[in-house]
């Protein structure tokens, strides 16, 4: 029989049971409300009016502020035609832009879909027409280069157009001056285009629409998922809310007040619920950058800005390597003060190596945590513990509500014992794990499974248990490299070879090799005082002395950087692909 409560955790079983180090403070289980989006930010709206919602380009808004905005937006939409199962693409940077129409979207029961504002224009196409968007809401900068080309190509109907400035507290004159004088960047945007600006002078008048929290989409997102194929994963009303609500838990010291650094991008999945969707659960505001700032400008904001209590920074791992970096390159009477105003940190995105989070723990005096999710688990599964014992080199707790299961990776029924030699895929069930992939099903049945009356998501990544049932992720099940019938693990070999006092960042991947089935390959990048007085043989050389043998890299190549995603997630695929090695050898194999 079906749990009858399938976001209750039974901890009956032995790696389920709390954790030593678990916050005595968070509850394994939790209610969570089947509530919209809208209806979240209301409480608070509601709760903190006159309460800073967010930050950017220099002006505050208020909840107040924000939400009146949001019911105009919503309203000017009902009245454009968008209702319920509409989809409306947002093709913004981080902004109040993005806020209000990701609000005033879900609103109506139309589902909200970021796009990544670098995309060239057959990559917008392509999310487009996947998630068949008939309303575009797009910065007047972005338009002519990369929507007019495809927009006959596309379903699109409705475009909405912005500029960045529109919304922040700068006199008409500055406006005008900075566009002019090409300071503030615009462009040209078609004739039957309608200012958001307009639209937001809209009396408010918002429809009743009946949600279903638990069915009902709220956004799209694109994800390549745990097989690389792109698709739109999709997320529900109670999925976020949850999700905000279990990050929420976690962060039980946090108050009203507090401050999310918004440097990830709103359309990501990891930004969505940990910059924006959380600080609307407590009462907290964002700052937001439309993109990422330099180190000193970042800090000196951080430090200006940010309250005297909590300040809450998630991003991928190297923008925490880049503080640090810029906190050494300066003379120790020259550093920022950032002590007591830095202060909550998550690298998510992708691992943590340990010398990135010691290093900038010792020099920032914050706590570095690895979070732990997928887009298809909206995204956090897990996090470390900010207050109280730790250990390193484990993705954290599960969230309350979530569980977790290690099983074999070849046929995922059968569960995994403790220790390296006992590694597998890990699996996980709870509240935040995705309806599915859009329009497609059978890539759904492919990572949801129903066992135990509860589904569960097959993540693709490889770990192992811990005898406090803590995991250990060794790598993504794709990216496994055997060499000779060894399993390596990539981030293994990098973290290794990260330890040399040269290198600044590394990525690992393998080439296909008739003789071992794969060889490890190495891009490193070295740092800046080193370049040009290190080989690849010195390198080499170090590796075969400190590594065991079937860890050594056998190929390594010094880059001046390593490609990465937007949010900061090194691209190994793409190394690989870019090799000639690789290619050759793998048209050969073709």
């Amino acid at each position: 029989m079906a749990n009858p409560n399938p976001f209750h955790v039974d901890e009956s079983r032995p790696w389920l049971q709390k954790a030593a180090g678990w916050p005595d403070e968070v509850p394994r289980n939790m209610e969570f409300p089947r509530i919209t989006l809208r209806q979240m930010f209301k409480q608070s709206a509601a709760q903190f009016p006159d309460h800073h919602a967010a930050w950017f380009l220099g002006s505050f808004l208020s909840y107040r502020e924000l939400d009146d905005k949001i019911d105009r937006l919503a309203t000017a939409l009902h009245q454009l035609g968008v209702k319920k199962g509409d989809v409306v693409a947002l093709l913004l940077p981080n902004s109040f832009q993005y806020v209000i129409g990701y609000y005033a979207v879900t609103s109506l029961g139309a589902v909200a879909s970021g796009i990544n504002p670098t995309y060239k224009p057959m990559e917008i196409l392509h999310q487009l027409k996947t998630i068949n968007a008939q309303t575009l809401i797009v910065l007047d900068a972005l338009y002519e280069g990369q929507v007019a080309p495809i927009r006959d190509r596309s379903p699109l109907r409705t475009i909405i157009t912005t500029n960045i400035v529109d919304l922040v507290g700068l006199s008409p004159i500055k406006k005008f001056l900075g566009k002019l004088l090409k300071k503030i960047p615009t462009g040209p945007v078609p004739a039957d285009a309608l200012p958001l600006t307009d639209l937001l002078r809209t009396p408010k008048n918002v429809p009743e629409v009946a949600i279903d929290p638990m069915e009902d989409a709220a956004t799209y997102i694109m994800t390549g998922g745990t097989t690389g194929v792109p698709k739109a994963a999709v997320l529900t009303h109670f999925n976020c809310v949850s999700n905000a609500l279990q990050s929420k838990a976690w962060l039980f010291k946090v108050k009203p007040g507090a401050c999310s650094v918004g440097v990830l991008p709103l359309f990501h999945s990891f930004a969505m619920t940990c910059v924006m969707n959380i600080s609307f659960t407590y009462g907290g505001w964002m700052m937001l950058f439309p993109k990422p700032p330099p180190m000193g400008e970042l800090l000196d904001a951080i430090i200006r800005l940010g309250p005297d209590h909590a300040t809450f920074f998630c991003g991928a791992e190297i923008l925490f390597k880049k503080i640090t970096d810029h906190f050494e390159s300066l003379p120790p009477d020259r550093r920022p003060q950032i002590t007591g105003k830095l202060e909550l940190c998550v690298s998510g995105a992708g691992p943590l190596h340990r010398p990135v989070q010691e290093a900038f723990e010792r020099i920032t005096g914050a706590r570095l945590v690895e979070g732990y999710g997928l887009t298809e688990t909206s995204p956090v599964v897990c996090a470390g513990n900010f207050w109280g014992d730790r250990k390193l080199g484990v993705i954290g707790y599960p969230f309350p509500g979530t569980e977790w299961r290690i099983v074999d990776t070849e046929t995922g029924t059968k569960p995994m014992g403790v220790g390296p030699d006992q590694a597998g895929e890990l699996i996980v069930a709870g509240p935040q794990v995705m309806k599915g992939y859009l329009n497609q099903p059978e890539e759904t049945a492919d990572h949801i499974r129903e066992i135990d009356g509860k589904r569960w998501m097959f993540t693709g990544d490889i770990g192992y248990f811990d005898e406090h049932g803590l995991v250990t992720i060794c790598d993504r099940k794709k990216q496994l490299i055997k060499y000779k019938g060894y399993s390596v693990f990539p981030k293994e070999v990098e973290e290794l070879v990260g330890g040399h006092e040269a290198v600044s960042e590394v990525a690992v991947a393998g080439i296909p090799d008739p003789e071992t089935g794969e060889i490890i390959k190495a891009w490193v990048v070295l740092r800046p005082e080193y370049r040009g007085k290190i080989t690849t043989e010195d390198l080499l050389r170090w590796c075969q002395a400190n590594l065991t043998h079937y860890k050594q890299p056998k190929l390594i190549e010094f880059r001046d950087e390593l490609p990465k995603t937007l949010v900061g997630k090194v691209l190994r695929r793409v190394l690989q692909e870019e090799d000639p090695l690789w290619q050759e050898r793998t048209k050969k194999k073709g």
